[in-house]
């Protein structure tokens, strides 16, 4: 289904501030449908035919919707737009006319003109059309609520008649919440609470406030109750602003182990300021998980702190252990211990800084490349280059990940080049070329391809690569196609040296 967006760019000729105004409208009319009882459309005049095109759509939570199709995408003229034409030409808000019916549906009719403020204030040009249609097959006598619902319904409708509705959206908000069925408050002009929906009496009551909200000052109330009185401050700085016409960020106010999310509307249709709209939703429970997976999420990176500095230990322990031993052969198998458990510490010591369960790891193979070309046991010096991205990665495919390259990366640099006094040394690489290991990473298709090629001698004749090899190799089997539960290729370069070849699934398997 094509987008808001790309449906106006190809049928009409409106400016990108236009446009940007019909998202806003989309990203908060949820609001207005709710308190509509009915559907909302959004037509745009198609160009030069007389018809209008529906580029949004929004059904009611609070009744049931007139059209069981969706209507985006849809173009249509003649009579069947004649309420839309009047609304876009006269730039008036049109409710004239008898029901229509859709299949068995009777719907009522409404056309809302949609305008955008200039850079002055002043109230521009007709870009679009709101179709308000309201499903009559359960129509009765309105309640109170439904009654207070339609009249500031009507209130938002001349609003975006006249330009100010929706209001700018606040730095960090994505969402127009609450919703008219989480609680809603209207005031009047003095900010006296005139209606107060029984879920947002329900609300008030979490707070502590046992006592009808109708009559009572909000702003002032919010000061009272809110447990921290500069949270309370802004509460009802916030209710007061929206009287005086502004469109403040939402506000939060935790009062005898409650909280409750408010935001706060002004009502003024025709430009007249006649009081607010206030939507409350209890979140207690929202801010209680909220709270136990920050708690959580401490914990764990404390324990990753932990298990960092515990390996880094054991790593300082086997480093003395291994100056003290006399055996050459022991010695290396220690030192090589070492650099092993320094690479684990590095995935714990990243995981520990970091808000969930994966780590950024290019930045971990730089270092263990780094660490490589500084503790093997070679003459030759050897350039380390990365290419690709390994990006994200979740912490049970980093731990043995790291592992790998590490030995990967410590074979290539201490077998992959004779030493410089060698015989032929400088014939493996050439006299121009320096000794080089290049790690690259892509992804494709949920796996991750890795290579490891260096430029050196090669594979020795006769190299079993499911046999043969040392420890280290022997480790990078095991983990790739153990823990990683994925495959690894060494072979020759095409152009000298030795390959190995990685495919690591990223998705999640089963235990």
């Amino acid at each position: 289904m094509s987008t808001l967006r790309d449906l106006a760019e190809e049928h009409t000729q409106l400016r990108p501030a236009d446009i940007d105004h019909l998202h806003r409208i989309a990203g908060d009319w949820q609001l207005l449908s709710d308190l509509s009882f009915a559907d909302l459309l959004l037509w745009v005049p198609v160009d030069g035919d007389g018809a209008f095109l529906c580029v949004a759509q929004v059904r009611p939570t609070t009744a049931p919707t007139a059209y069981l199709d969706d209507q985006v995408g849809r173009i249509v003229g003649g009579p069947e737009v004649a309420h839309l034409e009047v609304a876009y030409r006269q730039g008036r808000i049109w409710r004239e006319g008898d029901p229509v019916w859709y299949g068995d549906v009777p719907a009522r009719h409404e056309a809302i003109p949609v305008r955008l403020r200039t850079a002055d204030g002043e109230a521009g040009e007709v870009v679009a059309v709101v179709g308000r249609d309201t499903n009559l097959s359960t129509a009765r006598t309105p309640s109170q609520l439904e009654l207070n619902y339609l009249t500031t319904a009507d209130d938002l409708a001349q609003m975006i008649a006249d330009g100010t509705f929706p209001p700018p959206r606040h730095p960090g908000e994505t969402t127009s919440a609450p919703r008219v069925g989480d609680g809603l408050v209207r005031l009047d002009a003095n900010g006296k609470v005139t209606y107060a929906s029984p879920n947002a009496q329900s609300a008030y009551r979490r707070l502590g406030y046992a006592s009808h909200l109708v009559g009572e000052d909000l702003a002032k109330l919010h000061r009272r109750l809110a447990a921290d009185p500069l949270e309370g401050t802004d509460a009802g700085n916030a209710v007061l602003a929206a009287l005086r016409g502004e469109a403040p960020p939402r506000r939060e106010i935790d009062a005898r182990g409650a909280t409750m999310l408010t935001r706060a509307l002004p009502l003024m249709p025709a430009g007249v300021p006649i009081g607010a709209l206030v939507l409350v939703r209890d979140i207690t429970e929202v801010r209680r998980r909220d709270r136990a997976l920050i708690t959580k999420d401490a914990t764990i990176r404390e324990i990753h702190h932990r298990v960092k500095n515990n390996l880094q230990t054991v790593a300082a322990l086997l480093r003395l252990q291994a100056r003290r031993v006399a055996m050459p052969e022991a010695r290396v198998a220690l030192e090589e211990s070492v650099r092993r458990v320094a690479s684990i510490a590095l995935v714990h010591e990243t995981l520990s800084m970091s808000s969930d369960e994966a780590v950024e790891f290019d930045g971990i193979v730089d270092r263990v490349a780094s660490a490589a070309t500084e503790v093997a046991a070679t003459e030759v010096t050897v350039g380390m280059r990365r290419r690709g991205s390994f990006g994200v990665l979740p912490a049970e495919i980093a731990t043995s990940l790291v592992m790998v390259l590490n030995e990967l990366l410590l074979n290539a640099v201490e077998h992959g080049f004779p030493p410089a006094g060698e015989e032929g040394a400088a014939a493996v690489v050439g006299s121009d070329v320096k000794p080089e290991v290049v790690v690259t990473a892509h992804r494709f298709r949920k796996q991750l391809h890795v290579s490891v090629a260096d430029n050196g001698r090669g594979l020795p004749a006769q190299f079993d690569a499911e046999r043969g090899g040392r420890l280290g190799l022997q480790i990078v089997r095991a983990l790739v196609t153990g823990e990683l539960r994925g495959s690894i290729e060494l072979r020759n370069g095409a152009e000298g040296g030795t390959e190995a070849v990685l495919v690591v699934p990223l998705a999640r398997q089963p235990g």
